[in-house]
């Protein structure tokens, strides 16, 4: 039994190593794979990540919030689902907190976030 918990533990890891890191507030592109009767398509899924739940663990989940036509649109994702195809990091967001549920109640211009930009050291 124990070997089998390994193997399934080592093929979540070396999935995970395929995405990127990525934590709230980041904007990701997340490609899923759609099936419509016996076709297979990909759809792609942008947004801002509000929060990631069991990180670390194979049963994580993260959920993505979009604004589409003035509507918010939540989707939950697990991490290690086999229909996610791939995803991308579009801009990290410069957050405080790990869980960003305020955004809900705001719009347009007060629902964005700041970018996270990497500290450059001058050459002395």
């Amino acid at each position: 039994m124990s070997v089998l918990l390994d193997f399934i533990n080592a093929e979540g890891q070396e999935r995970r190593a395929s995405f990127p890191k990525f934590a709230a507030g980041d904007t990701i592109n997340v490609h899923v794979k759609i099936r419509e009767g016996n076709k297979e398509r990909i759809q792609q899924f942008q947004g801002v990540v509000i929060q990631r739940r069991n990180p670390s663990s194979n049963g994580e989940t993260f959920t993505v919030r979009k604004i589409s036509n003035q509507i918010g649109t939540e989707r939950i994702f697990p991490l290690l689902s086999p229909n996610i195809d791939k995803i991308e990091l579009i801009r990290r967001g410069k957050v405080r907190r790990a869980r960003l549920f305020y955004l809900r109640g705001l719009s347009g211009k007060a629902a964005r976030i700041k970018e996270r930009r990497r500290d450059v050291v001058a050459a002395a």
